[in-house]
């Protein structure tokens, strides 16, 4: 059976399945007892009971690859969850070559799996090449952590193929490039396929970490097109109902999937059964609200760049934005994020986010309800203003998390709003 410690573990019968039909069965009773109910059954236990002495040496030795011993260590719940994701993830390599192992760790947020993720590839006196947008707390982990422990950190624009190039010359120490793509909030998407065979061609040691938590694996396999781990916070869109904090990274390299184990175990970012649980019912749903979330944000970007009071409009789906024709390659459709700028600026911005209805002003995304924000004083505060201005994040900026609603109540009430502005 496979590894509780981390599932590496993809159902075959599920490999000629489609996406919702993973997303509804793949990895239902892995881990899980015989008579397995028909709903995840959710272990809330720290530990777990041993038959005889014999069994619990075997257990933390390695030698009982199925038992459980601790919930930080393996829990059936997450189990349950880490290989569902395997085949979201990770299908389409597996079938292309049976021998490739795909495995999925859960964590208790997105910055557990990011810092964990990291941690695992790097050590002091190496480098971490970043692209140049952020979300804020990646970047503030990599500037006031990681650089505490002699990590290093470079910034590049990822979408720009020549600089990462010239950057993975200058920084042969780099043991990681990470890049989120669409990047957190500007929307900006880069080549991973292209970034991909860069490495493998300058320096394989480094591994290309992908953070796909806006465009899901139901738009968007990194693994696909050459990445070497992929990381979620199921937060957002993955749970979709904002109820959990939670994080997954999935490899299909062996040598990472051991680190990465590693560094869970002593760090302890492993997340909670009953939240593993509740981001596992999410996920049965994830292909139909994707669905919808694409299609109210197109509605909602069309509306925004052809208003007059709207200056600028982020949002790849657009045949204006500089990155649709790589977002039709890379993506099966383009998000439910969208970011704008006002023409009467920040106090304009202000006044729409204070003011409008249906929109809950909150941070966080990808909830089946609309959301919106200010980047600049909220999920991007950390950020020094001069970094922020110069990457793009204007005090002016709105970002909008497009849920399910029906498209014409948010149509009306961003028009609505934008007469008060």
């Amino acid at each position: 059976m496979e590894d509780s410690r981390g599932s590496d573990f993809v159902e075959k019968f599920y490999l000629n399945c489609g996406f919702a039909t993973r997303c509804l069965h793949a990895g239902e009773h892995v881990g899980q007892p015989q008579s397995a109910t028909h709903t995840g059954a959710i272990y809330q236990t720290s530990t777990f009971v041993f038959k005889d002495v014999q069994e619990g040496a075997d257990v933390f030795a390695g030698r009982n690859k199925a038992g459980y011993s601790y919930t930080r260590m393996g829990n059936p719940t997450v189990k349950l969850l880490e290989a569902k994701v395997n085949s979201l993830e990770g299908a389409e390599i597996k079938k292309r070559n049976p021998e490739i192992c795909v495995s999925t760790q859960a964590f208790s947020s997105g910055m557990g799996a990011i810092s964990t993720v990291l941690m695992a590839l790097a050590s002091q006196g190496d480098t971490i090449i970043f692209g140049n947008v952020l979300y804020a707390a990646t970047e503030h982990l990599a500037n006031n952590v990681l650089n505490r422990f002699g990590i290093h950190s470079v910034g590049v624009d990822t979408t720009d193929l020549k600089a990462v190039e010239a950057a993975l010359h200058q920084y042969p120490k780099a043991r990681a490039l990470f890049v989120e793509t669409p990047t957190n909030p500007l929307l900006a998407v880069s080549d991973i396929a292209s970034i991909s065979r860069l490495i493998k061609a300058i320096n394989p040691k480094i591994a290309l970490v992908v953070d796909n938590t806006f465009a899901t694996p139901y738009l968007q396999r990194p693994l696909e097109f050459g990445a070497d781990v992929v990381v979620h916070s199921t937060t957002k869109y993955i749970c979709g109902h904002g109820t959990v904090v939670g994080g997954l990274a999935t490899t299909a390299n062996d040598a990472i999937k051991d680190s990465i184990y590693t560094v869970l175990k002593d760090v302890g970012a492993n997340p909670s059964p009953f939240d593993t649980w509740l981001v596992n019912l999410g996920l049965k749903t994830l292909p139909m609200r994707m669905d919808k979330h694409c299609s109210n944000a197109m509605q909602v970007a069309r509306f925004l760049e052809n208003h007059s009071k709207v200056a600028k409009v982020y949002y790849p789906g657009l045949e204006s934005s500089p990155y649709h024709q790589l977002a039709k390659k890379q993506m099966k459709d383009f998000g439910g994020m969208i970011s704008c700028e006002l023409k009467g600026g920040l106090d304009s911005g202000k006044k729409m986010m204070d003011n409008i209805h249906l929109f809950t002003l909150a941070v966080s995304l990808g909830s089946v309800d609309s959301l919106i924000q200010h980047p600049a004083s909220m999920t991007h505060a950390s950020v020094p203003k001069e970094k922020r201005e110069k990457s793009g994040i204007s005090d002016g900026l709105v970002r909008l998390s497009i849920g399910v609603e029906d498209p014409q109540d948010l149509l009306a009430a961003l028009e609505e709003v934008l007469k008060k502005v």
